[in-house]
């Protein structure tokens, strides 16, 4: 091993294999980054009889909390959000929506019914994203449990098994249980740098049986845990024959999706908003009693001696806002072209902010043929580029249904943005076959959502260099000048989570209210 191996190294080794999710839990294991933290007391100062303004820049979930906590708490507050709808990344696509992507747009044509919906943004809720949690108890916004690990779904991988899917639960059963063999052999020659008591010995032992299934002796020789082939209710169970171990070894899976089931964002029981993840949104727009006004596109930000001026366009005419404070969730990719005067070291750490970019491919499909195959929810992993088939949760034993045929990130997207929508779907519709017989054969319709490729996004969450967050990060959580502040999920070490959003907003708002307390001693008032 290179002994001078680097975080920043480590840290890259850690994302090739598991995505951000991995490097933000390796990170938070090293001491280099933080969690958001426990949730805050938001008991806000009643600003009351003074009145302060506040302008919020973007009706994204951070801009939402702003402005709901805000209300409460007796500020004048005023929206502007440049997209034709409310919720930023948080979009849900039913009959008739319409994917407003840079010269693809799309109109979806999923059927018009409750459980035909598709969740292209936020589509999982971890029990440990309290903040996200404590707003649907709050707002009402009815849970569900998502299956986001189902041992009856599939692994594929074209250079492996002969190109074959492979059960879950089949990989991971063999998996385990050849490592398990060797450890047990390992103990049974002793082979530690330090000698093993007897029941020291005697306990490894057990937990090495146990964990890996093995027969009597310590071999491996394939486990009910991985499923049956055939039987097991009125003839005698069939187990499947174990893959070998040099193959589970040469395979790609254990490399990628292996451990999916056990990261604290992934690992059961997940959650979703019944009926849509956009239900969120909707819960905030109907207690917020402020106008959001839509396609308004701001033009400039200036920071006055006693405020914040806002030019935006609306309906073809520059309008301008003069509020006491602005909370700012425009993408930071953005902030460069938005002629501004914040502080000369603010800009250059909005600058340096890079955009992550995801895909997803939303399919309705004329049959629920996965559940015929004893796949309810979960998700299917392959090294094709469509990544990931993730099966719904909801409207199980229904007619049809809705899969997300396809979940890209980063670099890899490159190659579907250069697709039509057409020709995407008939991509991941071959992909499926090699996974699903006839798969392609289900597609009634589907849309796709290239977050790098949306107006006004052009992006999905944002990537921070060590060098760059160790430089930028402490002063962009701060407000400039003392008025504008800089939230969203691309505020946070969690970006592109809505708990990442909201712990930006939290922190946003715990800032301003110091300040505002600050002021009103000084004055005498309240």
């Amino acid at each position: 091993m290179n002994q001078n191996l680097t975080r920043r190294q480590l840290l890259a080794m850690v994302g090739a294999a598991g995505g951000a999710t991995a490097i933000y839990q390796t990170g938070m294991a090293m001491g280099v980054m933080a969690d958001t933290g426990a949730v805050a007391r938001l008991d806000l100062k009643n600003v009351g009889a003074s009145k302060k303004n506040v302008v919020v820049l973007g009706a994204g979930l951070s801009g939402l909390a702003v402005a709901y906590e805000l209300e409460r708490a007796g500020y004048d507050v005023s929206i502007i959000e440049a997209s034709h709808r409310v919720g930023g990344r948080s979009l849900t696509l039913r009959s008739g929506d319409i994917v407003d992507e840079m010269g693809n747009r799309q109109v979806c044509e999923f059927d018009d019914h409750p459980e035909m919906f598709f969740n292209a943004g936020p589509a999982r809720i971890p029990g440990h994203h309290r903040r996200v949690l404590n707003y649907c108890k709050e707002l009402k916004v009815p849970l569900i449990i998502k299956g986001n690990f189902a041992r009856n779904a599939w692994m594929q991988d074209n250079d492996h098994f002969d190109g074959k899917p492979v059960r879950v639960g089949h990989y991971v059963a063999d998996a385990r249980g050849f490592l398990s063999e060797l450890l047990y052999k390992a103990i049974d020659l002793n082979r530690f740098d330090q000698p093993l008591s007897a029941e020291d010995r005697e306990r490894l032992l057990q937990f090495a049986t146990t964990f890996g299934d093995l027969r009597p002796g310590g071999s491996y020789a394939g486990s009910s845990r991985a499923g049956y082939d055939e039987g097991g209710f009125l003839r005698p169970a069939v187990s499947r024959e174990p893959k070998s171990f040099e193959a589970l070894l040469n395979s790609n899976f254990w490399r990628r999706m292996f451990d999916g089931s056990e990261r604290p964002d992934w690992g059961d029981p997940l959650m979703e908003v019944d009926g849509g993840m956009d239900g969120i949104v909707k819960a905030f727009v109907r207690e917020i009693a402020s106008p959001i006004r839509t396609n308004a596109q701001v033009q400039s930000i200036n920071l006055t001696s006693s405020g914040v001026d806002v030019v935006y366009n609306y309906k073809g005419a520059p309008q301008k806002i003069s509020a006491d404070y602005c909370f700012n969730c425009i993408p930071t990719h953005f902030m460069p072209g938005i002629p501004n005067n914040l502080p000369k070291d603010y800009r250059e750490g909005l600058a340096a902010l890079i955009p992550g970019n995801f895909m997803k491919i939303g399919l309705q499909m004329k049959k629920r043929f996965w559940e015929e195959e004893g796949i309810f929810g979960g998700a299917t992993n392959t090294t094709q580029p469509i990544n990931a088939i993730w099966y719904p949760s909801h409207g199980i034993h229904g007619d049809k249904g809705v899969v997300l045929g396809a979940y890209v990130l980063f670099d890899r997207v490159k190659e579907w943005d250069r697709l039509s929508p057409k020709e995407r779907i008939r991509l991941a519709g071959e992909c499926g076959d090699r996974i699903h017989e006839g798969y392609s054969g289900y597609i009634e319709s589907g849309v796709s959502i290239p977050w790098g490729r949306m107006n006004h996004m052009m992006g999905c969450g944002t990537q921070w260099t060590d060098d760059v967050r160790e430089r930028y990060f402490k002063l962009l959580q701060q407000p400039a000048g003392g008025r504008h502040f800089m939230i969203g999920d691309q505020i946070s070490y969690h970006s592109s989570w809505q708990e990442g959003a909201f712990a930006s907003a939290e922190n946003a708002l715990l800032e301003l209210d110091q300040r505002v307390r600050a002021e009103s001693s000084q004055t005498g008032m309240g």
